[in-house]
């Protein structure tokens, strides 16, 4: 719990940051950023506590909506405004900037293993966040649990391509922008009629608070209910625990505002850095759901992600990316070694444990559904 929280804080951070860059573009710096970070941190930490889950789903459904058209949009009305079109803006940066199109990249950071790296800890890493899980956990039925896994991977594949429009044709117009990761509210301003660039700021932002809000409300259950209800307070009133957890949105939201403003970094480096982190969560979750002949024991996960983080740390700041080959992998690699190894020599979970949890996860997808899960965690 206490891991997975640590490292979804880097998330907020990310969140914040996009909200306050996108206002003080929007308002030519009228709005600065730290202003604009607190007032809109402000607002989604306000709903969230006013109405809870609910409010989370119902604003993440048309945050979602509006921010997946408005960045399809703002892609597109930029490469025809300054390319002729798409297709236009790809054969400019093959002839301009073709080491944008290749690895390793410009600055030759982007090797093979660090790209790989990289995408493990954005896809596995971030699919293990609290944010994510509570979603899974959450599905009426084990049907929605399917198409969800059917559906995510188009939605997402399919939004990063105008932002591969986006930030290539900002490379192009805008080579000596100082802060890279306004690119998109810079070009909107600049070249976008003012009511696009309204609409589309606003989806951006709806983007940002629908993450905010949503891991504001994970964390907070995990601390309320992980930590707090069950080693600080178990047996209280449950008008308690809405309390406390209301404050820690509160403690949430002043760390991300403190760490928003005063340290900076490329948000894609701060994400891969927090889906890095949750996937040290991987054996665990792997060992739920794909029980072996041998399985892992409590001990060996522990243990996993205790050296999981110890080497995280190690390749990241004390020999970064070593042999060429991101954080992620030498952290995960050594993760499973551990959970393995120790899972050896440790007591294993009993027969009628690994049948209650997993039937009960298999029952749920491809059993009776929600009946069945209540009746095999009872039993």
């Amino acid at each position: 719990a206490l891991v997975s929280v640590f490292f979804t804080i880097l998330y907020i951070q990310v969140q914040a940051q996009g909200l306050g860059y996108i206002i003080s573009v929007a308002s030519g710096d009228r709005i600065s950023f730290e202003v604009g970070t607190f007032f809109l941190v402000l607002v989604a930490g306000g709903y969230l506590v006013a109405g809870g889950l609910r409010a989370v789903y119902w604003t993440d459904v048309v945050q979602g909506v509006w921010m997946y058209v408005a960045v399809w949009a703002g892609a597109l009305v930029l490469s025809f405004r300054l390319f002729g079109g798409p297709l236009e803006l790809w054969a400019r940066v093959r002839a301009e900037r073709p080491d944008l199109l290749s690895l390793p990249g410009p600055e030759g950071y982007f090797t093979p293993g660090i790209w790989i790296g990289m995408t493990v800890a954005l896809s596995f890493g971030i699919i293990l966040q609290p944010h994510i899980m509570i979603r899974y956990y959450s599905a009426v039925s084990g049907r929605t649990i399917k198409w969800l896994g059917a559906t995510t991977p188009i939605f997402l594949m399919t939004l990063y391509i105008p932002a591969a429009l986006v930030g290539m044709g900002g490379a192009i117009v805008l080579p000596d922008l100082a802060v890279p990761d306004q690119i998109f509210p810079e070009l909107l301003v600049r070249y976008a009629p003012a009511w696009l660039t309204g609409l589309i700021l606003a989806g951006a932002t709806a983007a940002a608070m629908s993450t905010l809000d949503s891991i504001l409300h994970a964390n907070m259950t995990v601390l309320t209910r992980d930590v707090y209800q069950r080693y600080i307070a178990p047996d209280r009133e449950p008008g308690h625990y809405v309390w406390v957890g209301r404050g820690i949105v509160l403690g949430l939201l002043v760390i991300a505002y403190v760490l928003s403003v005063r340290t900076f970094g490329f948000l894609v480096t701060l994400v891969t850095l927090s889906g890095a982190g949750a996937l040290q969560l991987l054996p665990g979750t792997l060992g739920v759901c794909y029980p072996t002949r041998r399985p892992f024991t409590k001990s060996g996960v522990l243990a996993g992600i205790g050296v999981g983080l110890t080497v995280l740390y190690l390749t990241l700041v004390t020999f970064p990316h070593a042999l060429g080959i991101h954080g992620a992998i030498w952290s995960i690699a050594a993760n499973f070694a551990v959970c393995i190894i120790v899972s050896l020599f440790t007591k294993a979970p009993s027969e009628e444990t690994i049948g209650r949890i997993h039937g009960a996860v298999e029952d749920y997808v491809y059993g009776s559904g929600e009946e069945g899960l209540e009746e095999a965690l009872r039993s």
